[in-house]
């Protein structure tokens, strides 16, 4: 698997859980976090969905930094090691 093979699974399964977490479905890789109506308390169960389902602990001063799913999924990629 190549790393842009890679890193574009990652950004699925983070759009899945922010499209979960956010109730939406039209949740784009560039959309921003807050713009979509996202708060503190989303932001904790998704931080809690990226342990359980990626394998990946993101701090949350990260889910600041990278508030889209693109920028999120890259820093995922680049500092965690996902479950298969």
């Amino acid at each position: 698997m190549t790393a842009n093979e890679r890193n574009a699974m990652t950004a699925d399964r983070v759009r899945a859980i922010w499209c979960r977490e956010l109730q939406r479905d039209d949740i784009t890789s560039d959309d921003d976090f807050f713009a979509l109506g996202g708060q503190s308390l989303i932001m904790v169960r998704i931080q809690g969905a990226f342990i359980e389902e990626l394998g990946a602990e993101v701090p949350m001063d990260q889910m600041f930094l990278n508030p889209t799913v693109a920028s999120i999924a890259a820093y995922i990629d680049s500092h965690a090691a996902l479950t298969p």
